[in-house]
């Protein structure tokens, strides 16, 4: 195998697949990026076993075969390289070698052939949207997927299906969020699956704020994603999401409407003296206006207070502030709709314009 290339041809692809690949491995081989040249095209591929990305670009390749190169040090050698200079890259006597003007590397490779891919499964359902449209959606949904829980099918973000609709939902069991876009390009049977989170940060990664297409296919196994020269696949969580529709709140006839962005900047504000381990915040919901109150054991006390649109009756509610903030953050418009039955129920938030978004805070105990 051997390739004549530039800097940029060949540290694009690198950035495109590096972020799968871990610091530490279990195997050897995962550490590596497999290289194969065929024909003016050069695939390059990285997996942890749970998830693959695999990007394919056209390279001025003098000699076809395969390689496989320890990633991350690749990666470094390439970027530290001026713009604008060519490289060299063949494999002579099992060795690696990389040349770029007067400077020459060389790397130990591994057998490609000991390189794991991802078993390919049939796919039920193939849906197409623009990358910009996929990204929103991950977006207004992902910062309340579960960390490490162990109820581990809410360490993931959970898709569904429905005709013409794509349904993203995750929660941690304080919080949930909701989104859906509807008038997709192709229609769907009813499907659902749960995205793991480690899959759901890669994917959100490549995807661009653009109104290119990306395709995405959904199966019992595994989600693939094509966009530009880029493959994606990850493996599922096998599990069952909980019942996202029984954890809604019913609207109320009063809800509360207030400002987004002066709400958010106020409960930053006050958070600064809230208890840094439970980031607790009270909310003293009255006529035509909000008091947000905070306290910590240094006994520092903070307070603000914003006016709004309420003509329920007065309500006095605690928070997780960064919950309220996150819900707050993944929406787009200028106001914010808040529906509260009574202290001890959840707070339902949505944006007063667009009803595709919903999102759920449980109250705590202050």
């Amino acid at each position: 195998m051997r390739l004549h290339v530039q800097r940029d041809e060949l540290l694009k692809p690198l950035q495109q697949v590096i972020g799968v690949v871990e610091r530490r491995q279990t195997l050897p081989i995962l550490g590596h990026v497999l290289l194969r040249a065929d024909g003016g095209r050069v695939t390059f591929a990285a997996t942890d076993l749970e998830v693959e990305l695999i990007a394919t670009v056209e390279m001025e390749v003098a000699e076809n075969g395969e390689i496989t190169l320890p990633a991350r040090k690749t990666l470094d050698i390439v970027r530290s390289l001026p713009e604008g200079r060519s490289l060299d890259l063949k494999v002579r006597d099992g060795k690696a070698e990389l040349r770029s003007g007067r400077s020459r590397f060389t790397l130990a490779p591994l057998s490609p052939t000991d390189f794991p891919s991802l078993e390919s499964t049939p796919f039920e359902t193939e849906l197409a949207m623009s990358q910009r449209e996929l990204r929103r959606l991950m977006e207004r949904t992902q910062f309340a997927m579960a960390q490490q829980d162990v109820r581990f099918y809410l360490n993931g973000m959970y898709w569904e299906t429905q005709g013409e609709k794509m349904i993203s939902v995750a929660t941690d069991g304080h919080r949930l969020a909701y989104s859906e876009l509807a008038d997709l390009e192709s229609k769907s049977e009813g499907v659902s699956v749960i995205v793991p989170r480690k899959g759901v940060h890669e994917l959100a990664r490549l995807l661009d704020d653009e109104e290119s297409t990306v395709t995405l296919r959904l199966g019992a196994g595994h989600v693939q994603a094509m966009a530009g020269n880029v493959r994606f696949t990850s493996r599922l969580i096998d599990g069952r999401f909980p019942d996202y529709r029984r954890v809604l709140p019913k609207p109320v006839e009063q809800p509360a409407v207030v400002d987004r962005a002066s709400l958010r900047e106020s409960l930053g504000r006050v958070s600064i003296l809230s208890n840094e381990k439970f980031r607790g915040v009270r909310l003293r919901f009255e006529s035509e206006q909000v008091e947000i109150l905070a306290h910590n054991p240094e006994n520092e006390e903070a307070e603000e207070i914003l006016p709004l649109e309420y003509r329920g009756d007065p309500i006095e509610i605690g928070f997780n502030v960064v919950y309220l903030m996150d819900a707050l953050g993944a929406m787009d418009g200028e106001r914010v709709r808040i529906h509260l039955h009574d202290s001890n129920s959840s707070a339902l938030l949505e944006d007063p314009d667009d009803p595709s978004g919903q999102y759920v805070v449980m109250p705590m105990r202050l």
